[in-house]
């Protein structure tokens, strides 16, 4: 199926030896876990070694990256995984990538694909014309839908007519940055629904609603920051292009407002309740699989999950998928990075794990004051600047497990603190395209729509000036030093 393309026997053969150590660990080791305490900064350098990859490939050599790209992610997953088993033994080091591909990889991508497949069977219809009002409104009301449906689904539903909306449009760019900055992340701050940070606190106990409760002043302050700035820039561009302004329809398609597909918006309320199942439902049964134990719900979540994307893709005619320019690039892309990512970030969890112990002390102390009180500040900015570069999911529950790990002493006596780990998490996901996996997607599918969006570097700029002054008036209001 040309879902999956061509895979070249270099490829094939990166695969099979990573596959190999994989195997390994299933035969000797039951998973317990790499002691971070015991690694050396430099086992660091192959997740900084694909981030660079990610950054510089695609300007210095674009060819060979849109090429190549999985096979270089595989390059530096084997960087870390040969020599560290033939340090550490293959056994831990097959054990642990077994772990990760189980547990966190798979069902990433499991979700990711299951929202990507749906929502692709959505489509807005309508004469639909990027004016200021009708962006400010599909950010805003994305923003409200990331928190019901998640990040990766608001994102994946609303960016296709968000680019038919602006496609002629002389500065487009902007809105789907934004759009990544609102729907891709900070939207998500309400529910544990919204983003994979918060659905690992709720599975570690901490209330359904505790977020909506607490954190509703935090994300309507910076969301309505962030609209009120797009909104301004928006539309001082729209008054400076008079040939778009003067199209009511630059992209003709039908000719009333609609939408179709809603089987698959029934689809996405499976889904939801598939995650909602997994963290509620405790039937106390798990399958091991190498070492690495399996929950049922999780496995029950999975197989919900895979079959609602089938299901979208047997029932949705092929129209509305040619209509919606529906193609698996952009979920491969984001399938192949993270797979080099999950495996490089191995090390770099395991010595952030062990706090005072690790390489990364310093940075662990920075957390508390003194007299060993919580630093709010800093866990909510040490918590999101390491969420802006590694999975913000398993950063979460470090700085979670330094807080003392207690949900009720969390979410009571400290709920500043809980609250600073819990924004810093999912705002600062927004501030680069690895920080969360909708960012990379909608990059894609933007791409693929001829919208010239940013470089990695470049993308930078544009969150260091906009959400870092943005993140500084939040601490100031919200975490104070």
């Amino acid at each position: 199926m040309a879902m999956f393309g061509k895979t070249t026997r270099a490829g094939l053969a990166l695969t099979a030896l990573l596959a190999s150590v994989v195997e390994a660990g299933a035969e000797e080791a039951v998973h317990h876990g790499i002691d971070g305490a015991s690694l050396g900064a430099l086992w660091a350098l192959p997740f900084a070694g694909i981030l660079l990859s990610i950054a510089v490939f695609p300007l210095v050599a674009p060819h060979f990256w849109h090429h190549h790209f999985g096979k270089v992610a595989a390059a530096w997953g084997l960087v870390f995984a040969v020599p560290f088993a033939v340090a550490h033994g293959f056994g831990l080091t097959g054990g642990e990538i077994l772990h990760v591909a189980l547990l966190e990889y798979l069902p990433f991508v499991i979700l990711l694909w299951s929202l990507f497949s749906i929502s692709g069977g959505i489509l807005v219809t309508g004469n639909l014309h990027g004016s200021p009002r009708l962006n400010l409104s599909i950010l805003a009301g994305g923003t409200v839908l990331a928190s019901l449906i998640g990040t990766t689904g608001a994102s994946m539903v609303l960016i296709r007519p968000l680019l038919r909306a602006n496609d002629e449009r002389r500065h487009n760019v902007h809105v789907v940055i934004f759009f990544i900055f609102l729907v891709s992340n900070i939207g998500g701050s309400m529910t544990p629904l919204g983003d994979p940070p918060l659905f690992l606190g709720y599975l570690k106990g901490v209330g359904f609603f505790w977020t909506a409760i607490h954190m509703v002043e935090e994300t309507a302050f910076a969301a309505g920051i962030l609209l009120t700035i797009f909104y301004v820039v928006d539309r001082w561009l729209y008054h400076r292009d008079e040939a778009f302004k003067a199209r009511f329809d630059p992209t003709p398609d039908t000719h009333k407002m609609g939408l179709i597909g809603f089987p698959n918006i029934a689809l996405l309320g499976v889904v939801v309740l598939g995650v909602l199942m997994s963290g509620s439902w405790k039937p106390g049964v798990s399958f091991h699989v190498g070492g690495v134990e399996v929950e049922l719900q999780n496995l029950a979540r999975d197989l919900i999950l895979i079959g609602a994307g089938l299901a979208s893709l047997a029932i949705t005619p092929k129209s509305i998928r040619a209509a919606n320019e529906f193609s698996w690039g952009p979920i491969l892309e984001v399938a192949k990075l993270f797979a080099g990512i999950f495996v490089t970030i191995i090390p770099v969890i395991a010595m952030l794990k062990a706090a005072e112990k690790g390489a990364f002390a310093p940075l662990v102390a920075m957390v508390a004051h003194a007299d060993g009180t919580p630093n709010n500040a800093m866990y909510f900015w040490l918590t999101g600047i390491l969420s802006s570069f590694l999975d913000n999911a398993p950063t979460y529950l470090v700085f979670f497990n330094l807080a003392g790990g207690d949900p009720q002493h969390l979410m009571n006596e400290l709920t500043t603190t809980l609250l600073a780990i819990s924004c810093g998490a999912v705002f600062m996901g927004a501030n680069s395209y690895i920080g969360n996996a909708p960012n990379f997607m909608v990059k894609a599918i933007a791409e693929e729509a001829h919208v010239k969006m940013p470089s990695f570097f470049a993308y930078l700029l544009w969150s260091g000036g906009i959400l870092l002054p943005l993140f500084g008036l939040v601490t100031l209001v919200f975490f104070h030093w």
